[in-house]
């Protein structure tokens, strides 16, 4: 097996975007706290509409969750429609479902527009049955998509097969209006095209205070100050070391993945051929796609770096070899895991902790479409005072309570189903 090393997206990533540390004190009309999809897309819209922008990142563009992705850019939630009315309301509801409905055209159409180099394939995604009972589960899914307006597709278990080539899919539900990219490269594409339109992008620069001074925020991040009349921020999962009015709260869900070196030609042709993205209807959900070099990328809910991480690693190997037999010796060449900021109702929030100051977040695993979606709304309310497009009602603080037990459930679910249960896709003998 070859030396695996980080994140493929970091090795992968064709986009580059100048974000030199913040080194003097300044003024914008918004600053962004925050270099993931939601950051950036927001410091998008805002310079696109003529705002100064002022975005500080800690690490470096798509350093957090956003470039540690799945790269699924999806339609919706984890939560179907029914679900999201049922706990939202009618009215609410139908508005998310319809702004999150719409988010792929929006992600799609700004990586057309701005030329952003990130493998978007526009094929639809896969959400394949694990059991006869998740085929269930996705029959009830299409039936209420197709009655929101969304044009899902149910796939019996012979079309899945042929799509996929993997083994063991009972059907899938196929949305044709989502897709894939390559999740850092769009996150850093946005704040490439971000700076284009004016707006100024730092890296290496951790937020260490946020005060208010009157009617304007004073951002302090490397011992400088940004002073501006509107803070978006857009930490979600990431935030971390930040002194101020608010901090967003979630329950940390790691989601570990594993991708190989590329597959033989002689089978790219049976192998997801459409180029979908894949992800299943199991308890402890799984995920695999191809990127445009034809590396299988695949992973599960389970920290790597945590201590059942050598569970994981073990279970990746097993998953492979029961997925896709043929591909079963390949060597995996990358591993890495990230974090998923999950609600205890799995629907975003955005939270007003003051005058002009928004933080969405909570996105539980759809980080894409709604970053991109929430993003702009967020820019766009706070520069014009106007909360009617936000794509959720905003309240003004949020609490989610025992977020280090259910973290350590979710941890202690996933690691051993790893370590005692085949992979769901049962290879079929």
């Amino acid at each position: 097996m070859s030396t695996r090393r980080g994140i493929l997206w970091q090795t992968s990533c064709a986009e580059r975007v100048a974000a030199p540390p913040l080194a003097g004190d300044t003024t914008a009309d918004l600053v962004v706290i925050g270099g993931g999809f939601t950051g950036s897309s927001a410091a998008l819209e805002a310079a696109g509409s003529g705002a100064s922008v002022v975005l500080l990142e800690a690490q470096e563009i798509g350093f957090g969750g956003s470039g540690r992705n799945v790269g699924l850019v999806n339609a919706g939630l984890w939560v179907p429609p029914d679900g999201l009315v049922e706990i939202m309301g009618e009215e609410a509801g139908t508005r998310l479902i319809a702004a999150l409905g719409a988010a792929p055209d929006a992600v799609f159409d700004l990586i057309a527009r701005h030329g952003i180099d990130c493998e978007p394939v526009r094929n639809g995604t896969l959400h394949c049955a694990h059991a006869p009972s998740g085929y269930r589960d996705l029959e009830d899914r299409f039936r209420q998509g197709n009655r929101h307006g969304a044009p899902l597709q149910l796939l019996d278990a012979t079309e899945a097969t042929r799509r996929t080539g993997a083994t063991g899919v009972h059907g899938a539900l196929l949305d044709p209006r989502a897709g894939t990219v390559q999740p850092r490269a769009y996150a850093v594409g946005l704040a490439r095209a971000a700076a284009a339109q004016g707006a100024r992008i730092h890296g290496a620069s951790p937020v260490s205070a946020i005060r208010q001074d009157g009617s304007t925020w004073e951002v302090v991040a490397n011992g400088h100050t940004v002073r501006a009349g509107a803070l978006l921020l857009a930490t979600n999962a990431y935030h971390a070391g930040l002194t101020g009015p608010f901090a967003p709260e979630a329950v940390p869900v790691h989601f570990s993945q594993f991708a190989t070196a590329p597959i033989p030609a002689a089978l790219r042709d049976r192998i997801l051929p459409g180029g979908e993205g894949c992800w299943d209807t199991a308890l402890v959900m799984n995920s695999f796609r191809l990127d445009a070099a034809g590396r299988m990328i695949f992973g599960g809910i389970g920290d790597l770096d945590g201590p059942a991480g050598a569970i994981h690693n073990g279970w990746a190997r097993r998953k492979l070899r029961a997925l896709y037999p043929e591909l079963g010796e390949l060597p995996i060449e990358h591993a890495w895991q990230g974090r998923i900021a999950m609600t205890r109702d799995h629907v975003p929030k955005v939270v007003e902790f003051g005058p002009r100051a928004l933080a969405p977040f909570g996105y539980s695993g759809r980080g894409i479409g709604p970053g991109t979606v929430f993003g702009r709304a967020c820019a766009r309310a706070l520069l014009s005072g106007d909360r009617s497009g936000l794509p959720v009602d905003v309240v003004d603080n949020y609490r989610e309570h025992h977020k280090a037990l259910r973290a350590a459930w979710f941890e202690f679910g996933a690691a051993v189903t790893h370590a005692i249960t085949p992979p769901p896709f049962a290879r079929q003998g």
